[in-house]
């Protein structure tokens, strides 16, 4: 592994940034902005040495996508960290999942650079406490934000960077989740959108009896074939004409930082990630028992019927991975899942891994001896709108409108609104992210859904 960090330099004093600026780039549960006119490298290496005075750790592990921005953002939040006497565990190139089993593994605090689906000119950082533990704005985020804004000296003694490579034992790991014997010679195409799938998906599938082909394997982080942001349907489009083309069984696609992934069936057709959901989460239970499933709200009623038709308990979160792993970790929850394609695992210290959720999809696959569409067909009971996204002037405003709008019907504001209009429902909620009001709609079929959707979008004007 070639390590960045011999370049780092060694300040004296490390300067302030001002709030206004971190306020633009530090989100409900991450940092993430334009690079580098929004953030930059003294940015980088001033919530370095928040975060180390923060934790007050003796070692902080940092990994990093392959944007190339990263190479100097990770370069300056190391020089930040080493300048208050705390130590760097450099894995370099990484997953944002490898990042999450590091920190676990090493039981040490951790951040991943990375702007994940976003474009090239963003970048970003996710940051977790040690075992996995996530960091928000309830979490310790917004202490992070006001240790940047205060100018600080370095320590006496400047903390030493050790190159460490995890990548075989992630692979371990993730290989421990399903009985590998079980595994059948599947043909599997995988897009890994020039991101960190890459990376960890050719070392993950090695040695399995898959017949396996990758498209835009190669580290790019200006996403020279298409955007890695498999949640938009424009982004499968390769996916989906090379999957018929070879007569695949599954296809894979992976977003920019590799923890989140989506399937398509061998017909092509994308698979929602509230039915992926429900099939990890029937291997979980069948596995470990009943017991408590997470979901987040904007997932498919037929997800929360399979957990129960399981034995398990679905319990419904609000979006967002410091939510969830604070739940799974306050209810005990063995998995789970969210519409984005996140999916989270206790023994993963409670962490997401879409290479843990693809695989467990596969084990099932393989021991099932029919086509995945088959294998999904007794879940797919609804028809869904996907996540229309719409910008609004004023997204508060248009959010008490459509409530106003549905009145005399049940609603809760676990997380933006969600009304349950009998046999259909939707949420809608701000983006934590962008400057957006995200729609989602589930109806018993499609004509319905279109229906839906134009009804509330007419609200909006």
């Amino acid at each position: 592994m070639v390590s960045l960090l011999g370049e780092m330099k060694h300040p004296a004093v490390i300067p302030p940034i001002s709030d206004d600026r971190l306020a633009a780039v530090f989100k409900a549960y991450d940092v993430r902005g334009l690079s580098p006119q929004e953030f930059d490298e003294p940015m980088a290496r001033a919530i370095g040495a928040a975060f180390a005075r923060y934790t007050k750790a003796t070692s902080i592990v940092i990994g990093r996508d392959m944007r190339p921005s990263g190479e100097g953002l990770s370069v300056a939040f190391a020089e930040g960290v080493t300048s208050q006497g705390v130590d760097v565990i450099d894995i370099g190139l990484a997953s944002t999942d490898l990042l999450y089993f590091a920190s676990g593994h090493l039981e040490i605090p951790a951040v991943m650079l990375t702007a994940s689906h976003n474009p090239a000119s963003y970048n970003g950082i996710k940051f977790c406490h040690a075992g996995a533990k996530a960091i928000g704005v309830d979490t310790g985020l917004t202490q992070i934000r006001r240790l940047a804004t205060q100018q600080v000296s370095s320590a006496g003694v400047r903390g030493q960077t050790k190159d460490v490579d995890l990548l075989d034992r992630f692979v371990d790991h993730v290989h421990s989740f399903v009985d590998v014997d079980a595994l059948q010679p599947l043909r599997i195409v995988a897009d890994t959108a020039n991101g960190m799938g890459g990376h960890v998906v050719p070392a993950t599938f090695a040695g399995l009896p898959f017949q396996l082909e990758i498209i835009f394997e190669e580290l790019d982080g200006t996403f020279p074939n298409h955007p890695a942001d498999p949640i938009q349907p424009e982004n499968l489009v390769d996916l989906q004409r090379k999957v018929v083309e070879v007569k695949a069984d599954v296809g894979l696609a992976f977003d920019g930082d590799a923890d989140r992934v989506f399937l398509v069936d061998e017909a092509a057709n994308p698979i929602s990630g509230s039915l992926t959901t429900a099939l990890v989460a029937l291997a979980i239970l069948e596995r470990e028992g009943p017991g408590p499933i997470l979901h987040n709200l904007i997932c498919s009623r037929a997800t929360v019927e399979a957990i129960r038709g399981a034995g398990g308990d679905p319990i419904r979160t609000r979006v967002g991975h410091s939510y969830i792993k604070a739940l799974m970790a306050e209810t005990g929850a063995a998995f789970g899942g969210e519409h984005s394609g996140h999916y989270y695992f206790a023994r993963n210290f409670g962490a997401d891994s879409g290479l843990i959720a693809a695989l467990i999809v596969l084990e099932r696959l393989s021991t099932f001896g029919g086509s995945l569409s088959s294998l999904l067909a007794p879940l797919d009971r609804y028809a869904n709108s996907g996540e229309v996204n719409a910008e609004v002037a004023d997204p508060s405003f248009v959010i008490e409108k459509v409530s106003a709008y549905f009145a005399g019907k049940p609603q809760d504001r676990l997380d933006g609104l969600t009304v349950d209009c009998g046999e259909w429902w939707f949420n809608l909620r701000p983006s934590n992210t962008e400057a957006l009001l995200r729609l989602n709609v589930e109806a018993p079929d499609d004509q319905q859904v279109a229906d839906h959707v134009g009804e509330i979008l007419a609200l909006f004007r």
